[in-house]
């Protein structure tokens, strides 16, 4: 008899903790594949301490080939399922394509930012999802206070060092708290010529700080950010966010060069092309995780509507906690549909939320004890560690640095503003110059050629590599660290010498163009592409894998211009934006039609940011800006 083949879609707390299980249940008997866009696990409750320069990025990565043995990784982005077929479609990271086939599914493809129509938000604000974002935020953050240090302008100073945080959850909390800390340090160090200092805003629509814990713990945390000076706003949020501010319910308008988009998360929009039942964008399940009339179906995590047996007619929230106990249960589950133990229902007891302010503050309701202070900073800590799968001595290590060695304040330059649009396909990837789209973003859109990203643009007339436009995360001029594609040419446009689709004179065969911009080659560019492979200029060069070169990223991370030939079944109907995730091709049977989540060649090259505000989706509901940052409605994990 051969050996039962399953395949895990997503390696977020969900699929981790699935296919770590089912290595050790099924014994070597099953072939179990995950496949992910990443080659690691990311602990998302300590992203906001990287964006503070407190961990460093591998200290919150665990590797999944280190970790999971007996597991094969496949790199790649699910684009398209055939259910009756029992394969999965995915675009790996070069532009290649595969098919994995199964016996047993699990879905575990986890969530993306949420939006909201409001005007501007789109294009001027980040989310705070992925390392990238993270990575970039540490960056910005940074550039910000030198630049606003460096200036004797005021006005321009003022609006350099604030930094707006929209949605008071869990995650919009923590990085006020942490982000004040290290901002303060900076100008401690550093003080401005204006002698001002930073200045934090957190906004929501909710009358408190963190409405879903304890009212206690919500009010510990509000003082915390008021001493630290983080100016707190309830019932206060953003009505239009423009080139240089915002501008909030109450009618205020704030100068600023940042805005943090911390309101929530949707589910990945993958699961919508099933055809399955669905409750509020997630896939409805049995309490054994199970899909109804679909026996090798699972689904876990953001993506699953698991029923609450504690809360009859309500699902369990969208919580990490919620996802590392999905993946748990699924595996036994998944492993009884083999033949072996006995099926299991999904309980979970509540075991409490901690949140970490920085330093030694901290608030925490372990098994339902409020706690605050020191106790609850120790406590946090040592929460985290116990959860983490990995890497437990770096992270202590990097604490106890922390508490004793000044903070390095650098930019690195790695993470471009445009690398990481809100509106993001793949939050867990960045976007690199030169790569396809997709449809479903504005870059996908048949017909509509590729716009210069978001501080892409030369900054040549901006007195101090002033960003774009003096949009909120714009980027600096020409020659800063980590440089701009030249002059509005999005990322892998042909060099000024040379005429469209004209390869690079002159040079040995395969060789990079020097000096290209952005996406090109020039030598010490990451992610660079020989000159040769440019879109503009006929057919891609093939690399050594068979694939073409420019289209080395997942279709779905990256959302520049080009249609591509749908792919039925493989649609996610009404996609603005995409997480993790995973469309069978032309032959390929699928489980209902619509657009494919992958796009072909660009017909312009580079990435382009969002030109418009998405329409209203079946998750962004039209009208007044309502809360949307609830840990046990919106999954703000």
């Amino acid at each position: 008899m051969s050996r039962p083949r399953i395949v895990i879609v997503g390696a977020g707390f969900a699929g981790y903790r699935t296919a770590r299980t089912l290595s050790r249940l099924t014994r070597h008997q099953a072939d179990i594949t995950v496949l992910n866009p990443t080659d690691y696990f990311l602990y998302l409750p300590l992203l906001p301490q990287v964006a503070a320069g407190i961990l460093e990025p591998r200290r919150v990565s665990v590797s999944l080939s280190g970790t999971l043995p007996h597991v094969r990784l496949v790199l790649g982005e699910a684009d398209g399922i055939d259910l009756d077929g029992r394969t999965v479609h995915y675009t790996g990271p070069e532009g290649e394509e595969g098919t994995l086939p199964y016996d047993r599914l699990v879905l575990a493809a986890g969530s993306v930012n949420k939006l909201l129509p409001v005007p501007g938000v789109a294009e001027h604000a980040h989310g705070f999802r992925g390392l990238p974002e993270a990575l970039y935020l540490r960056d910005h953050v940074t550039r910000q206070v030198e630049l606003a240090a460096a200036t004797d302008d005021r006005a321009e100073c003022a609006a350099r060092c604030t930094f707006v945080v929209v949605g008071a959850g869990y995650t919009g909390t923590e990085v006020a708290a942490h982000g004040a800390m290290y901002t303060d340090a900076q100008v401690r160090r550093h003080p401005m010529r204006t002698g001002m200092r930073p200045r934090w805003m957190l906004l929501d629509v909710a009358p408190r700080v963190m409405p879903e814990m304890d009212e206690r713990l919500s009010r510990t945390a509000e003082r915390v950010l008021r001493q630290r000076g983080v100016d707190v706003r309830m019932g206060t949020s953003v009505k239009e966010a423009t080139h240089d501010g915002v501008v909030l319910t109450d009618g205020t308008t704030v100068g600023t060069r940042t805005l943090v988009w911390c309101v929530g998360v949707r589910p990945d929009p993958l699961v919508e092309s099933l055809g399955l039942p669905m409750e509020r964008g997630r896939l409805l399940v049995d309490p054994h995780l199970q899909v109804p009339g679909r026996p090798e179906l699972f689904a876990c995590g953001d993506v699953a509507a698991v029923p609450d047996l504690d809360r009859p007619g309500q699902y369990t929230p969208m919580t990490a906690q919620h996802a590392w106990r999905h993946g748990k249960v699924c595996a036994h589950n998944v492993v009884a549909s083999l033949g072996r133990g006995k099926r299991r229902a999904y309980r979970h007891r509540d075991l409490g939320f901690v949140v970490d302010l920085g330093g030694a503050k901290a608030a925490a309701d372990p098994l339902g004890l409020p706690m605050s202070g020191v106790a609850a900073g120790a406590v946090t800590r040592g929460y985290h560690l116990a959860a983490m799968p990995g890497n437990r001595v770096r992270v202590a290590a990097d604490w106890l640095l922390d508490a004793v060695l000044p903070r390095q304040a650098v930019q690195l330059g790695l993470v471009r503003s445009w690398s990481v649009p809100l509106e993001s396909s793949s939050p867990e990837v960045a976007r690199v110059p030169g790569r396809p789209g997709r449809p479903g973003t504005d870059a996908g859109r048949a017909g509509e050629p590729a716009k210069a990203p978001p501080g892409g643009e030369a900054a040549e007339k901006r007195p101090g590599g002033e960003p774009a436009g003096g949009r909120p995360g714009g980027e600096p001029a020409e020659g800063r660290p980590g440089g701009e594609p030249a002059k509005n040419q999005p990322g892998g446009e042909p060099a000024k010498s040379q005429q469209a689709g004209e390869s690079a004179k002159n040079q040995p065969a395969g060789e990079p163009a020097k000096n290209q911009p952005g996406g090109e080659s020039a030598k010490n560019q990451p992610g660079g592409e020989p000159a040769k492979n440019q879109p503009r200029g006929g057919d891609a060069k093939k690399g050594p894998s068979g694939s073409p070169r420019a289209s080395g990223r997942p279709r779905r991370a990256v959302e520049a211009a080009g249609p591509r030939p749908a792919r039925g079944g493989s649609a996610k109907p009404g996609k603005a934006s995409r997480g993790t995730g995973a469309g069978a091709a032309g032959k390929r049977p699928t489980a209902s039609p619509g657009p494919s989540r992958s796009a072909g060649p660009p017909t312009e090259p580079g990435p382009e940011p969002p030109a418009h505000q998405p329409p209203p989706g079946p998750d962004i509901a039209p009208g007044p800006v309502r809360r949307t940052d609830g840990r046990a409605e919106e999954g703000d994990s």
